[in-house]
């Protein structure tokens, strides 16, 4: 008896497991960051239709809108984009540079934003334009511990995300993680980034290199989590891992040996 009881939960279990495991069928469409680690991790990208959270310290907000706007770019590359913040953000971290955006290859003519007096008005503007499938993606950007962003909030975004198949990017600056149905969430530092080259000799210093950030996956629904540097190229519109040489380099000249089989060669003469 005790035998059959065991292969019968035995089998339930499987059932339920089986039922619970994420299939192709039941799997969201991604989308390739274009950094091949995470991209590896994420079994292809970053899932599209769902919510996805970021947080970051206050002094990284700088960094964390960068990050997402560089993953509202890979999602809404050719859709409008809708950026919803509170009044007072811009006096927290400052306004949305349109020049900014358009160095990390965004289209500012794309981006919408919206001022919301506060939390609630700023879920409710957030839900109204998630079920709007003309958009790519919707960004909500709150600041501080808002108790109003709890499971029950987050679990309606994703159904608005789900049912019209925009992606949600919720952005929280100087906040504490709570329990949500956040597909993925990740805690973004700003990285070192090497300068570039100099275009011209007269320049007194070499420009601004790629931007660059130390993103923490600390949430993956569907795999393991990790920490990455991630480098944005902006004339690709895409992640990629951080470059070995961040300078120029030189190609060997096809029309004459390495130094080093000159070398060889001579040695062997003699």
């Amino acid at each position: 008896m005790n035998g059959a009881r065991t292969g019968t939960l035995a089998s339930l279990r499987g059932s339920i497991a089986r039922i619970e495991a994420p299939s192709d069928a039941t799997m969201p469409n991604r989308v390739a960051l274009g950094h091949t680690s995470v991209d590896a991790m994420l079994r292809g990208g970053l899932a599209s239709a769902v919510l996805h959270e970021v947080f970051a310290s206050g002094h990284q907000s700088g960094a964390a809108t960068g990050f997402v706007a560089g993953l509202a770019g890979r999602l809404s590359p050719r859709k409008p984009l809708v950026w919803m913040r509170q009044d007072f953000s811009d006096r927290e971290s400052g306004a949305l540079s349109m020049s900014g955006l358009a160095e990390l290859g965004l289209d500012p003519r794309l981006l919408v934003t919206v001022r919301a007096a506060d939390v609630d008005s700023g879920l409710r503007t957030a839900a109204d334009a998630l079920a709007c499938d003309a958009l790519g993606a919707v960004v909500l950007e709150v600041w501080g511990d808002a108790r109003q962003l709890d499971l029950v909030a987050s679990r309606k975004l994703t159904l608005a995300a789900q049912a019209s198949g925009v992606t949600a990017l919720v952005l929280r600056i100087a906040a504490t993680p709570i329990p949500s149905t956040a597909e993925t969430r990740w805690i973004v530092r700003a990285a070192h980034s090497p300068p570039g080259s100099a275009a011209s000799a007269s320049m007194p210093a070499a420009p601004w290199g790629a931007p660059r950030f130390d993103a923490e996956l600390v949430r993956n629904r569907h795999g393991p989590v990790g920490r990455w540097i991630m480098e944005w190229k902006c004339d690709e519109c895409q992640f990629s891992e951080p470059s070995a040489h961040p300078q120029p380099m030189a190609a060997t000249p096809a029309h004459r040996p390495h130094h080093a089989q000159v070398g060889a060669e001579q040695r062997l003469a003699s």
